[in-house]
């Protein structure tokens, strides 16, 4: 018999005389590689026929195969869960789940597993607020003695050489090449690429110690918080990565980093860093917090290419397309946070001369990282109640850029940046900064909240400028500056000296927008280290 479609498969697992128990419900899950069949007290999971090039379940002996090895390998960290592969057979009657081969054709085989609460869940539980610390405390505790059972073995540490670490890290970025341009921009997919070979070639040493000491093992792969299920009596991590060992033969630090990762997006920043703590502590690790920023931006890459690839497949439902589609936008910032600022929620002030291109920019970096975009110009406005698009008469615009009115708005710029890092959310600030007095209240403020900042300060030649203000004229935009005001601009505006602060580049803006906005996330890479 021909390989069954997905939807003739969805439809005969949705009917209760599909198993032998006929359950009083069915829920029907799918994802780009399984169909899943909830049906308590039972689970059954079947891979769809699809080869994606780091897996290939195209034959039912494959298939059959991957199930198995599924069975085998989650046994070590969820051994009461998985029960075993059963036969999908075709009978008279149709499609049966868990039957006795011999009533017709075996023409699918499916992973059964024990149905497990799903309010036991390490997501669900942390939205309950149900003792998160204590959580992860247990979490940390079952992974370091899962790891330290695992014996490094030749095999497992060729993994750890850099031209087989690339292997992953250049598949991911040839199988998202399509996308650049809606889930993520041509800046940050570059940049990201930027930052991968910058690690590789500045961590060299410490990625091949990792291999030779042992460090790599044959983990999960796929460590995330709907994967671990705490009960009062276990911690049981389950759906590991079967089908391909590539990605199950990795650095412990590149498993843990899944779940600080998953951690750090789901709001829970404080618990990722106490994870990452206790797996230190009790693997005896102290270069594992060094990796973490690195491997959370690849783990985030990763999904983010999981989510695309769920988002473009016409089996899944149209709503969930959608779903996967925000999903990926959102992994891929995560990752660029994790290249540019190691996840931290840094404030970026892009600053210069009016016409150096500072809120292009700033728009395009808020959008590329999923920070917000604060504006001088905007702020101003909103404050005085003045529309955005529309440029007030000169008696107004006295009045809305006086100093009494200037220091309020850099005052609030201030205020959204502090209040924003204490929330753990990234900010770019978008303003001209030409005084040097401003600048300092801005840097003394983020200093005292403890808040990480880089000045970007972009540059242009003069008839640059002078062009650029003078096409304002045919264009609605909230700023005012134009080029009748331009004498008047340049003078008042006060650059920084090579001594005023580190954490301060210089950008031009002579190229094309996009090229200029790489050129911005590669600066703050190298800050960032």
């Amino acid at each position: 018999m021909s390989t069954l479609s997905t939807q003739t498969l969805r439809d005969a697992l949705s009917h209760p005389d599909a198993y032998p128990h006929e359950p009083d419900r069915i829920e029907i899950e799918q994802t780009h590689i399984s169909l899943v069949a909830v049906a308590p007290p039972w689970v059954y999971k079947v891979k769809k026929p699809v080869d994606l090039g780091f897996l290939d379940f195209t034959t039912l002996e494959r298939r059959r195969h991957f199930c198995e090895e599924e069975v085998r390998l989650n046994t070590r960290l969820c051994p009461d869960t998985y029960e075993g592969v059963v036969p999908i057979v075709a009978t008279s009657d149709g499609l049966r789940v868990d039957v006795d081969p011999a009533a017709g054709e075996v023409v699918e085989v499916a992973v059964k597993m024990r149905h497990l609460a799903p309010t036991q869940f390490l997501d669900a539980r942390l939205e309950r607020d149900e003792s998160p610390t204590a959580d992860i405390d247990r979490l940390a505790r079952r992974l370091c003695s899962f790891y330290q059972s695992r014996t490094p073995t030749a095999e497992v540490a060729e993994a750890g050489w850099i031209d087989q670490l690339r292997v992953s890290t250049d598949e991911n970025f040839e199988q998202t090449a399509d996308l650049v341009g809606t889930a993520l921009s041509r800046p940050a997919f570059k940049a990201l690429r930027y930052y991968t070979d910058r690690f590789y070639d500045q961590h060299a040493a410490l990625l091949h110690r990792r291999r030779a000491e042992g460090h790599f093992v044959d983990g999960h792969g796929d460590l995330r918080l709907e994967h671990v299920h705490i009960t009062d009596e276990r911690v049981a991590i389950y759906d590991c990565i079967e089908f391909n060992e590539r990605f199950r033969h990795l650095d412990v630090a590149n498993d843990v980093a899944f779940l600080c990762m998953d951690l750090d997006r789901s709001g829970y920043p404080a618990l990722a860093t106490r994870l990452a703590d206790h797996m230190t502590d009790g693997l005896g690790d102290p270069d594992l917090p060094r990796l973490l920023p690195f491997y959370k931006c690849y783990r985030a890459y990763v999904r983010g290419k999981v989510e695309g690839m769920q988002a473009v497949d016409e089996e899944v439902p149209a709503s969930k397309r959608e779903q996967s589609r925000r999903r990926a936008r959102d992994y891929y910032q995560w990752a660029l946070r994790y290249a540019v600022s190691g996840g931290d929620p840094v404030v970026v002030v892009v600053m210069g001369r009016s016409g150096t291109g500072k809120s292009t920019q700033a728009a395009a970096l808020a959008r590329a990282l999923g920070w917000a975009h604060v504006s001088s110009d905007r702020v101003r406005k909103e404050q005085a109640g003045v529309p955005l698009r529309d440029r007030p008469d000169p008696d107004t615009r006295n009045q809305l850029y006086s100093t009494e009115r200037s220091d309020a708005v850099y005052a609030a710029l201030r205020t959204r940046a502090v209040e924003r890092g204490r929330t753990h959310q990234g900010t770019v600030l978008d303003a001209t900064y030409s005084g040097a007095d401003r600048r300092e209240h801005l840097r003394t403020a983020l200093q005292a909240a403890d808040r990480p900042y880089v000045f970007v300060e972009l540059t242009a030649p003069e008839d640059r400028l002078r062009a650029r203000l003078a096409a304002r004229d045919d264009a609605a935009t909230v700023s005012d500056a134009r080029l009748d005001d331009f004498e008047t601009l340049m003078a008042r505006y006060e650059a920084p000296d090579a001594l005023e602060d580190a954490q301060h580049v210089q950008i031009g803006t002579e190229r094309s927008e996009e090229e200029t906005t790489l050129a911005i996330l590669k600066a703050l890479i190298r800050l960032a280290g």
